[in-house]
């Protein structure tokens, strides 16, 4: 049996008191049937509650168990490709639509976070640093992108104002978006999940779905007990497994680093980010950091190809966090932790329907925070007959990794060797 308890994250040593939930020992009937309790499956699964659905979720660990409760916490609008790229490959009409929701995900967040009244650290504010005049560039047009979609609580800073918001001498200039934030996201998981049973949804935890039975009344199976239902939304992401081999085919499981220092005090902390704000740069391999509310620094950064975790997760990000922050020289790291997210080849999200009743999105290739709320909506639309939405993701280019699962991660790996190497010689 997989170890199903949390990793010994910095998010786990401070979540908040949850339940624990049984794994299903009994066959079960319900509408949905959600598989996986990260934010793709507590979003629909909270969705369709309210509009009347009887919900159950299963889930292989624990809730949040995955990069739902692992990530850097940092509310970053759109996509992984932004919106220019979109309209470049599916024209104009898909790309308002898709464009229209990129910067629906965070709002969900916040909604949410007011509706259920989670505890969860959830502070305003996004910096994209930019570390060459070509970075600062790209930053300029995507003020203009973003702005043209209707997204206006962007400022452009130069860089005396980037020092006032981020005590790092490596960038030249950057863009806030004050849409953008942070939060504790395993209290997030946590406080959806009690919002979702709140309103009489169902999680199974300990619970892995080992096969589903497909037909016109689909069966998911796990370990100990099975659970019919009307329809199943597939939401395990990086932690499927080959539980769908379609979708296995079209993604690859990638691990990012990330550690928490001690907490650096009141004076410290507020010397580093005075404002609170979050920060990622604009590098291809970017790096990102943020405070939490216990003012330590979080800082995340690399990525692991295929998943391994690497031995030494301190030595890979600690040099990063220096050259940052070289003030910080001194402080000791308490923890550090990898998660899994899943990357796909045009790095777009995909979603998608197999038969009539089984829907599915995964690959939201570093972007999930907001994407997976935004997807659970558009999910839980669909189901409801409402399609339009659903459609504009379901319609995006997808591609299979070439070579199959086996050159998938040296090609991918090579890929962002050459895309580091631009970052470093700064073209």
């Amino acid at each position: 049996m997989a170890n199903t308890s949390y990793p010994a994250s910095y998010y786990a040593a401070s979540a908040n008191p949850a339940p624990s939930r049984p794994a299903l020992q009994d066959d079960v009937e319900t509408d949905v049937c959600v598989i996986g309790a990260g934010y793709t499956g507590l979003s629909s699964a909270l969705f369709l509650l309210e509009h009347g659905f009887k919900v159950t979720i299963v889930e292989a660990a624990k809730v949040g168990f995955g990069a739902s409760g692992r990530n850097g916490g940092q509310i970053v609008n759109s996509y992984s490709r932004d919106i220019d790229v979109i309209e470049r490959s599916v024209g104009p009409q898909q790309a308002q639509l898709l464009g229209n929701m990129a910067f629906e995900g965070g709002r969900i967040i916040r909604e949410r976070v007011a509706k259920y009244q989670i505890q969860c650290d959830l502070k305003d504010g996004g910096v994209f640093a930019a570390l060459t005049a070509k970075q600062m560039g790209h930053l300029e047009s995507q003020k203009r992108l973003w702005e043209r979609f209707g997204h206006t609580q962007l400022e452009l800073l130069d860089q005396r104002r980037i020092r006032e918001v981020v005590a790092c001498d490596e960038y030249m200039g950057g863009m806030l978006d004050m849409s953008g934030g942070h939060i504790h996201p395993l209290n997030l998981a946590l406080g959806e999940a009690a919002a979702v049973e709140s309103l009489g949804g169902v999680i199974y935890e300990q619970s892995p779905a080992v096969r589903i039975e497909r037909g016109a009344s689909p069966v998911v199976h796990t370990p100990q007990g099975k659970v019919r239902a009307k329809f199943i939304i597939v939401a395990g992401n990086a932690y499927l497994g080959n539980l769908v081999p379609e979708l296995a085919a079209k993604s690859m499981p990638c691990g990012t680093q990330v550690i928490a220092t001690e907490p650096l005090g009141d004076e410290l902390a507020h010397r580093l980010l005075p404002q609170d704000y979050c920060v990622e740069d604009c590098n291809y391999l970017l790096d990102y950091y943020r405070l939490t509310g216990d003012k330590r620094l979080i800082f995340g950064g690399g990525v692991v190809y295929g998943a391994r975790d690497p031995a030494n997760i301190e030595a890979i990000i600690r040099p990063k966090m220096l050259k940052a922050f070289p003030q910080l020289k001194d402080v000791k790291i308490d923890y550090a932790w990898t998660g899994n997210f899943l990357l796909t080849l045009s790095r777009l999200p995909q979603v998608g329907r197999l038969g009539d009743n089984i829907y599915y999105s995964q690959g939201c290739s570093g972007h999930g925070v907001t994407y997976t709320h935004l997807a659970g909506k558009v999910l839980a639309e669909a189901l409801r007959g409402q399609a339009e939405r659903f459609d504009a993701f379901a319609d995006l280019p997808h591609y299979p990794f070439p070579g199959g699962q086996l050159l998938r991660t040296p090609f991918a790996a090579m890929g962002a060797w050459y895309y580091g190497l631009r970052d470093r010689l700064g073209f």
